[in-house]
């Protein structure tokens, strides 16, 4: 019996690390020039996908932003219990590339008009969001939606102050890199000249 005890005690403990956080996310340095945009777009993994490839873009993190719960987890976050939205945080050489240049491609790798979520993804963790740093970002972004507007896009996408960032859980990290797949519902799109 002790024996029994025992396996279902490592069983157990077994199961709950493997829904534990990476903390080697939380502990990457960059350059100290480095910047970080925060993008809300649907399904983390294909906006970080389309963002990596990027020229300048030196990281990006899944996670998660906009809620009320500290230290959230994908399930909570996928039931729609804490308020946050899946995000990615862009770090990136503005030597390189610039906010405008990463938002406009941000609404170029989503649907930026729907209004429930994202593809097949639907809930309020979906939503599309640009969340800015300070009221250079804001106005940035602004004017990016009033070009989108003018040109007949119907934009859904929020503009919220960021605050806390939370990294994904370390499955989350890279996720069609490591896959060796593309994502599923974040296609590239020309619309900005």
């Amino acid at each position: 019996m002790k024996y029994f005890i025992l396996i279902l005690a490592v069983i157990t403990l077994l199961y709950a690390a493997s829904f534990s956080k990476d903390d080697s996310i939380k502990h990457k340095t960059y350059p100290e020039n480095s910047k970080s945009a925060y993008f809300a777009g649907g399904c983390f993994w294909g906006v970080e996908y389309h963002f990596e490839k990027q020229i300048g873009v030196l990281d990006a993190i899944s996670g998660y932003m906009g809620g009320t719960v500290e230290n959230p987890d994908y399930y909570g976050v996928v039931r729609g219990n804490t308020g946050h939205l899946e995000s990615v945080r862009v770090v990136y050489d503005p030597s390189k590339t610039s906010f405008e240049k990463l938002a406009k491609l941000f609404f170029e790798i989503h649907d930026m008009e729907q209004t429930n979520g994202q593809g097949p993804d639907i809930g309020s963790q979906y939503l599309s969001a640009i969340f800015y740093n300070d009221e250079k970002e804001k106005q940035t972004a602004q004017e990016l939606i009033e070009i989108l507007t003018q040109k007949g896009y119907k934009v859904a996408t929020s503009l919220k102050k960021a605050d806390k960032f939370y990294s994904a859980e370390g499955y989350h990290q890279d996720y069609y890199q490591r896959k060796g797949s593309l994502p599923y519902c974040h296609v590239y799109k020309k619309i900005f000249d």
